[in-house]
């Protein structure tokens, strides 16, 4: 759960603030299933209000759940997000731990159901992120996935999504990673078929921000897309390259989660 402070303020005490359910791989599920798409959702929740939220969108959205774990003891994370007076968005801290961490923290292959196999088999793309590489317990999980679907030639599909503060929640938001968070990250940028990346990501993993240099220096040669806020959209994609316009707005509001998922009220 996003917790989006007001404007200019601190989403720890300052009101109003707004909660939203978000997440990338959750906002990408939502998306292509908005889209007519069939999807399941890997990860886990807590036993808790926001854990049930989260499972009547995806119902709602007719998003397979059998890979989603409930976990009984740690909650649900609320992330805290502070956005300047542009809208600009930072990932200050969390709230909700009660001494055992987040229950995304403690995906486990222990709880995977023989239905996660059957979906993998029967599954074109798997979409993953970085964040879970940050504990060694929903590392397992991450990499027990990745081996399932690369046995079985299904694309992997990566968006970095680097958050500082998973990884230590004393980083500054801002900041990029150190060498071992980088080389752990590394080891799934070798994996990919299609890469998604922030601009500031592609200067911290590659030194460049051109798509196709960043291809070349790796062995899959994947396709990349990397998104530079309300700059063009560049990217490399099944050999052709490309800028596209990224989507106007007279006002910026929130950039967290913005393009994931767009609809029409």
């Amino acid at each position: 759960m996003d917790r989006l402070g007001p404007l200019g303020g601190n989403p720890l005490h300052d009101q109003p603030y707004e909660d939203r359910l978000g997440g990338a791989p959750a906002n990408v599920a939502c998306g292509l299933a908005k889209l007519g798409n069939s999807v399941a959702f890997f990860g886990r929740l807590g036993s808790d209000s926001i854990g049930e939220c989260f499972q009547d969108l995806f119902n709602a959205r007719a998003i397979n759940l059998n890979g989603l774990q409930i976990d009984q003891s740690r909650p649900t994370r609320i992330v805290l997000v502070r956005r300047d007076l542009s809208g600009e968005r930072s990932f200050q801290g969390f709230l909700g731990d009660k001494g055992d961490g987040f229950a995304d923290q403690a995906l486990s292959t222990d709880d995977f159901p023989e239905a996660c196999n059957l979906i993998i088999r029967h599954a074109r793309s798997l979409l993953i992120g970085t964040i879970p590489l940050a504990n060694k317990t929903s590392e397992d999980a991450l990499l027990w996935c990745i081996d399932r679907a690369l046995e079985t030639n299904i694309q992997i599909v990566l968006d970095i999504n680097w958050r500082s503060t998973f990884w230590d929640k004393n980083n500054i938001p801002d900041s990029g990673p150190s060498q071992k968070e980088l080389a752990k990250i590394k080891s799934l940028l070798e994996r990919a078929s299609l890469l998604k990346l922030a601009k500031e990501e592609a200067n911290w993993f590659f030194n460049c921000e051109d798509p196709k240099q960043i291809s070349l220096s790796l062995t899959r040669q994947p396709d990349v897309v990397i998104t530079d806020g309300s700059n063009p959209v560049k990217w490399l994609i099944g050999g052709f390259s490309g800028k596209t316009d990224a989507v106007s707005s007279q006002v910026v509001v929130d950039t967290t989660g913005a393009g994931d998922s767009l609809q029409q009220d």
